[in-house]
């Protein structure tokens, strides 16, 4: 679901349908450029409805509405979502709007404060180390004076996404103390403060200090989504963390972190894509040959607005050969981006695949050229 306006400025949805992960990553389709607010579930049930009839049973595997979609056409689930819809349209007898009510004045704006923002602005130009934090860590917010804080649970060397009960502890407390007592955990694996004044941005990002929790590193290469992997599940067939680990280490320590900039990488530890690995500016899926672990890499996804499915680069690699792969496909970046403010998912958009291939396999690359 995508909240856009309509022709007449109302609210609604922009509905999509039959997208997907796992052994069969797919992009969905829109099925309903806009749907009114008050249809919501309604249309909802009449989509889960359908897939209810003309899903697959005869495969686990294929039990998926992205597989429904592909196997009858857009154009005749539609056509089936729309019949069905003119049914359960009249079956919601308007209590749904009264649960949609209740659950809305759950997420009421809190009561912003107006109050100057000198102090942030004196932090920012005296002390470095907040600076950096505040260009990475924040997002804009709609109330004026306020900031949308993300906290990195990726200090480089540490689990993606992990936290200790004392950092969790903490967490609750500055959530009380600065943000209106929300919290919110992101699909990236970091956790947020959604609604916090700027004035109270210094002395939050000191407590986050006395915990490790102040990583200034939020979009940045070492800002890994990582499953568990073969260290705590039973379905992997790699390991997922410790590539992750070696990663954010290494590219801060060779200081090209931050020269290197906004980048998405992404990481599973098998085909079920619990890592998103097919939508990640660089995607790792690791995998089991032989016994031996062997890592895929994909160029180009992109999980926005402009979802992408990465391609599959080539063969695999060696756990001890991803860390040096991924420098020289990063280097390869950094030499042909036209300057430090393309990104690398744009300077893979303008050059294609080649040069990123040839990088990441420079035998191959010599020979074919020979």
């Amino acid at each position: 679901l995508r909240i856009v306006r309509g022709g007449s400025g109302k609210i609604g949805y922009e509905v999509v349908v039959g997208g997907g992960l796992g052994r069969t990553p797919m992009i969905g389709q829109v099925i309903r450029p806009f749907l009114k607010k008050e249809d919501l579930l309604p249309y909802l049930e009449a989509i889960v409805s359908v897939y209810n009839l003309m899903g697959r049973r005869d495969n686990k595997y294929k039990a998926r509405i992205k597989i429904t979609v592909f196997e009858n056409g857009m154009e005749a689930f539609r056509d089936a979502v729309e019949e069905r819809f003119k049914v359960t349209r009249t079956e919601f007898s308007g209590i749904d709007q009264a649960v949609l009510r209740d659950i809305e004045a759950q997420f009421a704006a809190p009561a912003f404060r107006t109050a100057p923002t000198t102090a942030y602005e004196t932090a920012r130009d005296t002390d470095p180390v907040f600076r950096s934090w505040t260009d990475t860590n924040l997002a804009d917010h709609r109330a004026p004076g306020h900031a949308i804080v993300t906290v990195s649970l990726k200090a480089h060397g540490a689990t993606p996404g992990d936290a200790t009960s004392a950092q969790m502890r903490l967490l609750a407390d500055l959530a009380d103390r600065y943000g209106h007592g929300e919290l919110r955990i992101s699909h990236e694996q970091n956790v947020i403060l959604p609604h916090v004044h700027k004035s109270d941005l210094p002395a939050l990002h000191a407590a986050l200090k006395t915990e490790g929790l102040a990583t200034a590193n939020v979009g940045l290469i070492s800002d890994i989504i990582a499953c568990p992997g073969m260290d705590y599940c039973a379905l992997a067939t790699a390991r997922s963390i410790p590539v992750a680990q070696e990663i954010a280490t290494h590219f801060k320590a060779n200081g090209l972190e931050e020269e290197i900039g906004a980048l998405k990488i992404k990481i599973s530890g098998c085909i079920n894509a619990c890592g998103h690995h097919h939508v990640g500016h660089i995607g790792i899926l690791g995998l089991d040959r032989a016994g031996v672990e062997n890592y895929q890499i994909t160029l180009g996804g992109d999980a926005t607005e402009n979802a992408r499915i990465g391609e599959r680069a080539g063969p695999g690699f060696a756990y001890d050969q991803v860390v040096p792969a991924i420098e020289r496909l990063l280097r390869a970046y950094l030499s042909l981006r036209v300057d430090p403010a393309e990104s690398f998912a744009v300077a893979f958009q303008r050059l294609g695949a080649e040069p990123f291939k040839a990088a990441l396999y420079p035998a191959e690359a010599a020979r074919d050229a020979a």
